[in-house]
């Protein structure tokens, strides 16, 4: 079986707040390093509503008021969030031979969930990251180069998009 190189995470939360915030969504997939993938996973993460209610408003999710509705219409139908662990592990087990390098838009903020919710999966995980967002940072900063990509908020597509995102960059090195 081929080995995945990259694992590609995006989770959708009901904030930015570890400590009070939870996941709600995750999506994965595993590629090697040009991108070729080789597997995905998703899940739906179950969260109280009480939580949900309380943590989901504000400007962020007023703007985003479609993916806020639809991640709350699927909670009911998730999976309790130590069985989503489980999955990934296995997920990872069976795709990754060694080095589990994270990979993903602002991967550092996804980590420290990963971290609080997720410690088995966390000791997996290699301590070096590949960040999109390091790439958009400079090329926007310093070569006024900008990437357009759909804003879905739904951690599939994110993750897609991410992939995009740095194939489109990788372009300017050839």
């Amino acid at each position: 079986m081929k080995k995945a190189k990259l694992l590609w995470v995006d989770l959708e939360m009901t904030g930015l707040s570890p400590e009070k915030d939870r996941i709600l969504e995750v999506a994965a997939i595993a590629t090697d390093f040009k991108f070729n993938q080789i597997a995905e996973y998703t899940a739906v993460v179950k969260v109280s509503e009480e939580l949900i209610k309380k943590r989901m408003v504000g400007e962020f999710w007023e703007k985003n008021a479609e993916s806020r509705d639809a991640l709350m219409a699927q909670n009911a139908d998730g999976k309790e969030v130590g069985k989503v662990e489980k999955e990934l592990l296995k997920f990872v087990k069976k795709y990754f031979s060694k080095e589990v390098i994270l990979a993903g838009n602002s991967i550092h903020q996804d980590r420290k969930f990963i971290d609080k919710e997720w410690s088995e999966l966390s000791k997996t995980l290699h301590y070096r990251m590949l960040d999109v967002s390091a790439w958009k940072v400079y090329f926007e900063g310093a070569l006024g180069k900008k990437f357009v990509k759909k804003e879905a908020h739904r951690a599939l597509d994110d993750i897609n998009g991410s992939i995009e995102e740095l194939k489109w960059y990788l372009t300017f090195m050839k």
